[in-house]
Order: C-alpha cells, then sequence, then structure tokens
C-alpha cells in the first residue's frame, strides 16, 4: 500500500538575487513493508528530499501526501505532531543522551510521542523492542559503555518504539566498519518488514543497496533511475 507520495517537489534557495534549484520536481510513491534508498553524489539533493518528506523543511512547491493528509497544507505543530507520532528517525551518528540508560532512551522517545501507556507497559514495550534489536542485554548500560555499532542499534530501537509508520534513515552505516554497517542493514531491513513500516534512507555506500527493495538515483536535483 502506497503511504508516501511527493508530487513535483521542488526546493529553491535564494541568496539575495541568487538562487539555486535544489530539486527539480521530484515525483516519488514509498509503500508499507519496503526499504527504499536515495544514492548519488554529495550535492545531488537526496538529504535534502528526506528532510522534505520528514517534514524538516518545506518544499518550494508540489506536494507531500502521508497516509492521505497533505503535509505540505500544515501549519508547522501540525506537521510536529505526526513527525513526533508517526515518524522515526535513524542518522549517521547515534545521538543518544549521555545520561540516560539504554532503557531511559526508549522510555524518554515514548513520552516525547506523548505515548498513552501505563509506566508498567512502558518497560514491556521497551523490553520487546530491545529483544528485537538484539540490545536486551544492555538496558541498564550507559551510552559511554556501547560500541557503534550497539549504539545504532539503540538508536534504531527508539527511532521505532512508538510504532511509526515510516522511518527516515540519513546515512546510518557511514560512522561504521563494514560487519557492523552489514549488521546494521540486515537489521533496518528486517524492521522494515516485521513491523510492516516504510523505510526511505538516504546512503552513499553501494554496499548496502542490496538491502533495499528499490534504489533511487539522483543527480542535480532530478531522479536518475528509479527501481528495483
Amino acid at each position: 500500500m502506497t503511504i508516501f507520495t511527493l508530487d513535483k517537489v521542488r526546493k529553491t534557495f535564494t541568496n539575495g538575487e541568487l538562487k539555486e534549484d535544489i530539486l527539480k520536481g521530484i515525483n516519488l510513491s514509498l509503500k508499507s513493508g519496503e526499504l527504499t534508498a536515495l544514492v548519488g553524489a554529495s550535492g545531488s539533493g537526496k538529504s535534502t528530499l528526506l528532510t522534505i518528506a520528514a517534514g524538516l523543511q518545506p518544499a518550494s512547491n508540489g506536494q507531500v501526501l502521508f497516509d492521505g493528509q497533505n503535509l505540505t497544507a500544515m501549519n508547522s505543530e501540525q506537521v510536529r505532531k505526526i513527525r513526533a507520532t508517526q515518524f522515526g528517525f535513524v542518522f549517521q551518528f547515534s545521538h543518544l543522551v549521555p545520561f540516560l540508560t539504554v532503557e531511559e532512551q526508549l522510555i524518554l522517545m515514548l513520552d516525547v510521542a506523548e505515548s498513552t501507556l501505563s509506566k508498567n507497559e512502558q518497560k514491556r514495550e521497551v523490553n520487546r523492542i530491545l529483544k528485537l534489536v538484539e540490545m536486551e542485554h544492555r538496558k541498564d548500560a550507559y551510552p559511554a559503555s556501547l560500541s557503534g555499532g550497539e549504539k545504532q542499534r539503540v538508536a534504531i530501537a527508539r527511532a521505532i518504539i512508538h510504532k511509526p509508520k515510516v522511518l527516515f534513515a540519513d546515512e546510518p552505516t557511514a560512522s561504521l566498519d563494514s560487519k557492523r554497517s552489514k549488521d546494521v542493514m540486515a537489521l533496518i531491513r528486517e524492521i522494515t518488514k516485521t513491523l510492516n513500516i516504510t523505510t526511505l534512507m538516504v546512503t552513499h555506500d553501494e554496499e548496502m543497496l542490496s538491502y533495499a527493495d528499490h534504489v533511487i538515483k539522483m543527480s542535480d536535483g532530478m531522479v536518475l533511475q528509479n527501481g528495483n
């Protein structure tokens, strides 16, 4: 089922009299349970496309449609609400809160997403998600004691603890070695399928493309190739 559609999305930055077109009329559809990878050289527009889809910045023209709703027509508070409750985010670095344990990181995300679960229910859900990412044995650990791969697993758990419909991943393996990169990508793919999440990922690493259902190649703000 198509859950996300970008229709003729453009992004233009203005600096005085100079205008630069970063995105030049992008059309894109994303389905539940599928992992789509955006690839291209630096400056191709892939990260800009991801941030517009995620509601982190507005498009200059065009529409962003999510689950039957037009994000382009919403005010900033409405978009923030969807971002907090329906979207999950994984970045190049885990950005874990240094003074919170693994368990507390996930409970904080539930609070941000305005979860209605009781404290006991939250703890049970945290245990379930940490088991899914094979980190339940580290729930009382602080970030400083975790390896890079472990931190990304916790970041993924935090991104999905509130059961989002869409997962946005921006260079999620860029700070990891080859083995940990493959482990993290296998986990992201498994979660996409198991939880029926729509995943949109930006990557420079072509070795990671084998984990994707669809690969979209971008150049100069345009889609060069959109395929399997």
